[in-house]
């Protein structure tokens, strides 16, 4: 069955008020294994870059080297990254290989990482009715805690959106009643065989579709095979129009739907300005509107971020942007910046 439903919030990593402490295609081997470490779920911590907070959620082992499956709303701005295998605490530094932003998926490889255990998928079809698990570090407490439930959906589409404006619409998804919480993002669903079907990726709440303090009341999946197909696509380095390899374009600005007097013109409003990044280089303030980029024409963050993350870092991008006292245009060399 396939229903579509808006979520006017999903990122469902825990972030936290202050900073954490931190504690190709090398075969990669989706099946457990002897003799090796963990039950194949991990914690990760994303210190973020700029902001001084942190967040908190939930990754898969896909190889014993330390290629890890996670959503890419979980590292979306990361500065540092801590992986802690739960049945050890042994933590690990991780770096993003590569993200998929319109399918929410990312993978991280750890540093120093060895004989690490997998996660084992299923390969039936899921159904409604299958009685289904979601395990992850629900409320960012850095323990694995389990939400019991059946799917009751499949096929699920829904639109995605976060406090700065920008949106994804996330299609194909399993829905489920198991009451999946913040933290509990880039997790595993698991069948009674405790095969991996799902990663979570939202939840619902009330009528407004969003996290309250309540337990929620669906939680959304996206199926396992979809999520290793693009992990594996990542891990080639194979980029394409929705996979992003590599170092990421940094324009240095925070950005929501414009809200102006200036102009009838649409476009994005400068909320704030990274201090010594390539916007303030180039003049931007906040409060400015940003019309266009390369003369395309911007009317959403998720505009400006789509195309950010299609130029690479050192490449020039010609802005058009207002104020209160005129349209104006400069160049500006983007820069390297955190995942997006």
């Amino acid at each position: 069955m396939s229903t579509s439903r808006h979520l006017s919030r999903y990122f469902l990593p825990l972030v936290l008020a202050a900073a954490l402490a931190a504690a190709v295609l090398a075969k990669l081997a989706f099946a457990r294994s002897t003799g090796t470490v963990g039950n194949g779920i991990v914690i990760v911590y994303n210190k973020l870059a700029y902001s001084g907070e942190a967040a908190a959620g939930t990754g898969m082992v896909l190889s014993s080297s330390g290629e890890i499956l996670t959503n890419n709303h979980v590292v979306s701005g990361a500065g540092k990254l801590t992986v802690t295998v739960p049945a050890t605490g042994k933590s690990y530094t991780g770096k993003v290989v590569g993200y998929d932003v319109a399918d929410d998926v990312a993978v991280i490889k750890l540093s120093g990482a060895s004989n690490l255990k997998t996660i084992s998928t299923r390969t039936l079809p899921v159904t409604n009715g299958l009685r289904v698990t979601a395990v992850g570090n629900a409320g960012g407490t850095g323990s694995l805690t389990r939400a019991a439930g059946s799917v009751t959906a499949t096929a699920t589409t829904i639109t995605a959106s976060d406090d700065n404006g920008s949106s994804e619409t996330l299609t194909g998804l399993i829905e489920t009643d198991a009451a999946v919480q913040p933290g509990d993002s880039g997790g595993p669903l698991l069948d009674s065989a405790g095969r991996v079907v799902g990663m979570t990726t939202a939840a619902s709440a009330g009528d407004g579709f969003r996290f309250a303090d309540a337990q929620a009341s669906s939680g959304y999946a996206i199926p396992i095979g979809k999520a290793t197909t693009i992990a594996r696509q990542i891990i080639s380095g194979t980029s394409s129009t929705r996979v992003h390899i590599g170092a990421t374009a940094f324009l240095g600005v925070s950005l929501s739907a414009a809200s102006d007097g200036y102009s009838d013109e649409s476009g994005v409003t400068v909320e704030g300005v990274v201090t010594g990044g390539p916007a303030a280089k180039a003049g931007l303030q906040q409060g400015d509107i940003i019309i266009s980029l390369d003369g395309r024409a911007v009317d959403s963050p998720t505009t400006v971020r789509s195309y950010v993350l299609s130029r690479k870092p050192g490449q020039k991008v010609s802005v058009r942007y207002l104020d209160d006292t005129g349209t104006y245009t400069t160049t500006l060399t983007l820069g390297s910046g955190p995942p997006q």
